[in-house]
């Protein structure tokens, strides 16, 4: 009889891990306390990337997550990434010249180009650097969409997707998760993958799992369609932009979004207008709306992927790179739920990292 896992959470990873679970032969109950896509995937930039600020073993987990991104796009059609490149020049020139000696000895394919290549590749930039760095693997993939074609997928596997249904705590007995609790009542299962993002420490401190999380504010402004523009992802020195597949145009001080501080509406305009003044036909862009999502970061910056010590039946899957990182969390939290294998690039990534110290 196949296993019954309980997925909380519908944001990409959590569906990621839905579809996949399915694929494997799962029976797959997905909760989400709103509908499908979650806070953190909705207001996320959509880059697909192992850029600059990543450690060795976090840079390997992540190419074997943009590879699976070209693989499950064949099987997933829906999921459209856009392999667009990424130019880069959003750094001091000592740190762009480290970033891509030391990524480049790790097999990222960085090219380094001048004024007139950068000028060929984006002819919308207004002032084009003297040097830029564009990896052409990079790309985008629309967050809503991505963790819809996901649900649709598991949804055609036999998962139940079930919006509005708020996981409010964990069954725990004799030392084991054995399902949940909701609104509607308990619900049991073999399994229970906790990817809530946002409220996966309050659902995990039911049953006195403590996972610390940080949730960086993130501000994004997003455009009106327009024609093309941009025809990659752009990181300049003071901000990040793309064009979305609909045409919109979205930016923020990073790809994190910027801080929204005590005016969000002032921020969002200035943001726009720091967009607008890079793009030569920037005056004709006309704003839309923006976002404020928080981001979910476990305290080290690094997912936390895995199951609690001394807890059966309770897997957890929370990380702020949840689109780059989702195909990859979702085959691994698979396998390791359904055959006991974990493999050995979540092995930086465990739960115990977090663990006061003698517990």
């Amino acid at each position: 009889m196949s296993r019954h896992v309980i997925v909380v959470g519908a944001g990409i990873v959590g569906s990621s891990i839905a579809w996949h679970l399915g694929r494997a032969g799962a029976r797959v109950t997905v909760l989400d306390a709103a509908r499908p896509g979650g806070l953190a995937t909705a207001a996320s930039w959509g880059w697909v990337n192992a850029s600059a600020g990543n450690p060795e073993p976090y840079f390997r987990l992540r190419m074997r997550s943009m590879a699976m991104w070209r693989e499950l796009a064949k099987l997933l059609p829906r999921l459209r990434p856009a392999w667009t490149g990424g130019l880069l020049w959003g750094m001091p020139a000592d740190e762009l010249e480290s970033f891509a000696r030391e990524h480049a000895s790790w097999g990222y394919p960085i090219e380094r180009l001048n004024r007139q290549a950068v000028a060929a590749l984006e002819p919308e930039l207004l002032e084009p650097p003297e040097l830029a760095l564009h990896v052409a693997i990079e790309g985008a993939v629309e967050p809503l969409d991505g963790a819809a074609a996901f649900l649709l997928a598991a949804a055609a596997l036999g998962a139940e997707v079930v919006p509005d249904r708020p996981a409010v705590s964990l069954r725990l007995e004799a030392g084991a998760v054995t399902g949940v609790e909701t609104a509607a009542g308990p619900l049991d299962a073999d399994e229970v993958v906790v990817a809530a993002g946002l409220g996966t420490p309050a659902l995990l401190a039911t049953i006195g799992v403590a996972l610390p999380l940080e949730t960086p504010p993130g501000l994004l402004v997003v455009s009106k369609p327009a024609p093309r523009l941009l025809n990659g992802l752009v990181m300049a020195p003071r901000i990040h932009m793309r064009q979305r597949a609909d045409g919109c145009l979205t930016a923020g001080a990073d790809f994190g979004g910027s801080d929204p501080g005590s005016d969000p509406g002032k921020e969002a305009a200035a943001t726009f207008r720091a967009m607008q003044g890079l793009l030569r036909s920037g005056a004709s862009l006309e704003f839309s709306h923006f976002t404020v999502g928080e981001r979910p970061t476990p305290a080290d910056g690094f997912p936390a992927i895995g199951r609690a010590q001394g807890i059966a039946g309770l897997y957890v899957a929370v990380t702020h790179s949840g689109v780059t990182l989702a195909p990859a969390i979702g085959q691994m939290a698979a396998q390791e739920l359904l055959e006991g294998r974990r493999d050995p690039l979540l092995a930086p990534y465990g739960l115990e990292r977090f663990a006061p110290r003698g517990a």
